[in-house]
């Protein structure tokens, strides 16, 4: 079960990184020109919104019922929403898609961490959790190449074809090894869904042979000047359908997420969505805070304010009283600083390679694969250390050495990828951020109540999730100011060289920021216990009944 859904979380997170090479091909495909980009920004966020905001509704969940269900529920939900993005040929369709995906990758995490504690006791947690930290950031590397594998022969399209298979076999793997067979919906249910599925495809591909067929692609008009395919009499029919199986399976899950506490997820939810919009929308070149940052920004305060104020008058909040104290909190605030270094790395490796090294985007990214191989060789290396070290050992030392890799970074210029030493501090910033991805994991379960293992680490994902989010945001908009300031000094603006140099100097600041931010995640890791501690997780036994019984 657990290496099922270790390959799953690669698949999941090879789909973020996916869309690097396809984003053109992407935008023609649903009518968008080369020169609107910042219209294609909702391609991205779309995912990251999936991911992130539902993160802790599905760790509740996973801690309600049995984990094979969740890993199932989210397989279903990535194959839909890969299957929406490979049919559409508008905007928001594909959008509509990217967040599926985003939804049902984003929960394979916390369902998979929270098997490594129902299997494994808690001093024995760490090479699991950094085998699941290691398969994770390999999926971020084979994302990339993966995709422009499959455009040398195909188009994008066949990307998310191929995650339907992908996304199939695992949900049939994960129910013949689960160990319990799942409840099997029979009748009305079962005719609807197959009928949505059909009408819905039919509606989104609208085949050339019905669509202009006189009779037969009726249907298929768009009513009054649209021309969206949705708002066609079989989109309306599609939907429909949908709205039906909604209605007629309520019974079967409206019990759950009212146990669940559906109002506190809707409003965390809203929080950190909030988040996400306002930063991953913004335009770096010109604002930190997206469009719509200054009004969603004060949305998701009050409802952050909302979900508190539940958290603490509800009988059963969505996150468990208790769950966020101790270590806990620290890994939070330690994953935070782990996702600002990370993406610091990931986006201005490439761009300090297209100012210096190369003008082909493919070798610039071939760059960042030498950090990229070298996290999950830390993280496998930090899990493995956590027999014998204190989390905040393994995960400070690492993040020191990512430190002291950055702030040689920062003072990288024209000609410094060119040798072996770029070589030897981009593996060394790898490993010490690759280092600190399980102790963080360990200490949250540790520390959690053996009921809240899932919103436990879905609150970790997120955590780092946000950081790379915001972080990429705040060090970008640093640098470009950096930048601006450099340029404005300039005797002549019009110098090539010149402005070179401050290209340079803007990835110098990003680099440094992202060294200040490993930094405090090394501080703040000494919360997390230099010691390894004994045995003292409030969970149940590898092998108990309990255990088995979460797993199946």
């Amino acid at each position: 079960m657990l290496a099922t859904a270790s390959v799953a979380v690669a698949l999941a997170a090879a789909d973020t990184y996916v869309v690097v090479l396809a984003l053109t091909d992407m935008m023609t495909g649903v009518g968008l020109g080369i020169d609107a980009l910042q219209k294609a920004t909702p391609i991205i966020s779309g995912f990251l919104l999936g991911y992130i905001a539902v993160l802790p509704l599905i760790g509740r969940l996973a801690d309600l019922v049995a984990r094979q269900r969740i890993l199932v529920a989210c397989l279903m939900i990535f194959v839909v929403g890969s299957a929406i993005t490979a049919l559409a040929v508008e905007l928001p369709v594909l959008v509509t898609g990217r967040v599926l995906q985003g939804i049902g990758g984003g929960g394979l995490v916390p369902a998979t961490l929270a098997i490594v504690a129902d299997l494994w006791p808690a001093e024995r947690r760490g090479t699991p959790l950094g085998v699941v930290g290691a398969v994770q950031e390999v999926g971020s590397v084979l994302g990339p190449v993966f995709g422009a594998a499959v455009l040398a022969v195909s188009d994008w399209r066949m990307i998310f074809w191929l995650n339907v298979v992908a996304g199939l076999a695992l949900a049939a793997v994960v129910v013949a090894v689960g160990g319990q067979p799942l409840r099997r919906p029979r009748g009305i249910p079962v005719a609807l869904g197959a009928l949505a599925l059909v009408v819905g495809g039919l509606a989104l591909a609208a085949p050339a042979r019905l669509a202009t067929d006189v009779t037969l692609g009726v249907p298929f008009v768009p009513f009054g000047d649209s021309t969206s395919r949705v708002l066609t009499p079989i989109g309306l029919v599609a939907l429909a359908l949908v709205l039906a199986l909604v209605v007629v399976t309520a019974p079967r899950w409206w019990g759950l997420l009212r146990r669940a506490d559906l109002p506190g997820a809707v409003l965390l939810g809203l929080a950190l969505g909030s988040v996400v919009l306002t930063f991953a929308a913004s335009d770096p070149e010109r604002e930190v805070v997206g469009p719509l940052g200054f009004a969603l920004l004060p949305v998701g305060a009050v409802a952050l304010g909302l979900y508190l104020w539940r958290h603490r008058t509800t009988a059963e909040p969505l996150v468990a009283r208790g769950v966020v104290r101790g270590r806990a909190r620290t890994s939070l605030v330690v994953s935070l600083m782990v996702g600002a270094a990370l993406v610091a790395v990931i986006v201005n490796v490439p761009v300090l390679a297209r100012l210096t090294l190369t003008d082909s985007q493919t070798v610039a990214a071939f760059v960042l694969v030498r950090f990229l191989l070298a996290v999950p060789v830390g993280a496998l290396l930090g899990g493995w250390s956590l027999r014998r070290c204190g989390d905040g050992l393994v995960s400070g030392v690492g993040l020191l050495v990512a430190t002291a890799g950055l702030l040689v970074m920062s003072g990288w210029e024209d000609g410094s990828l060119d040798g072996p030493m770029a070589t030897v501090v981009l593996v060394l910033v790898g490993l010490g951020i690759g280092l600190a991805l399980a102790p963080v994991n360990n200490a949250a379960l540790a520390d959690a109540p053996a009921d809240a293992h899932g919103v436990a680490s879905a609150l970790v994902v997120v955590a780092r999730m946000v950081g790379m989010v915001v972080g990429l945001a705040l060090l970008t908009a640093i640098g470009l100011h950096r930048y601006y300031e450099t340029v404005a000094a300039l005797p002549d603006q019009t110098d090539t060289k010149a402005l070179l140099a401050a290209g340079i100097v803007q990835v110098q600041t990003v680099f440094l920021g992202a060294a200040v931010a490993a930094l405090l995640g090394a501080v703040a890791s000494l919360g997390l216990g230099l010691r390894r501690r004994p045995a003292d997780d409030h969970g149940a036994p590898s092998g108990s009944p309990l255990s088995t019984a979460r797993l199946g």
